[in-house]
């Protein structure tokens, strides 16, 4: 219930004080990573996240730490938001988010495990078809999903 409460109280302030927030000790840029994870049938592993605008539904991943690489950083926030392990991990693209001063950090992969929300920031963890996505995912989330999968289709060529 608290999680729920600072979810919300999270998705209303102004999207300015949301910037401020997560830009404290990030005086120059951030870095995040996200793994768009697979299962042996191609449904896509989305979560549902407290503390994530609009519907909360998204890729799973996060903000590196200091001195972290990213596939560590991207292992490790999976570890920590529901609990499993990632194989066959390949980096897929990189861009930036100018007006955000981030460095996003995209990755596929396929779980080892079954996932399981750990993480007070995680509300659920479900496995989605391309054709059954949430109703509310934001358009770039259903972009990413989709670059992921043009990119794998390219590499099993």
């Amino acid at each position: 219930m608290l999680k729920q409460f600072f979810g919300a109280v999270w998705r209303y302030l102004p999207s300015w004080v949301r910037y401020r927030l997560t830009r404290i000790g990030q005086k120059r840029f951030t870095v995040t990573t996200a793994v768009a994870i697979f299962d042996d049938e191609g449904s896509v592993l989305l979560l549902e996240h407290v503390f994530r605008p609009d519907s909360g539904w998204g890729l799973p991943g996060g903000f590196l730490t200091s001195g972290e690489q990213p596939e560590a950083g991207v292992r490790r926030e999976i570890r920590e938001e529901v609990g499993i392990e990632l194989e066959q991990v390949e980096i897929l693209f990189a861009r930036s988010l100018g007006r955000l001063r981030q460095v996003e950090i995209y990755f596929r992969a396929k779980a080892a495990g079954i996932p399981k929300p750990r993480s007070f920031e995680i509300k659920r963890a479900e496995w989605f078809t391309r054709d059954a996505l949430p109703p509310d995912l934001s358009k770039d989330q259903i972009r990413l999903i989709d670059r992921a999968l043009s990119l794998s289709e390219k590499s099993q060529q």
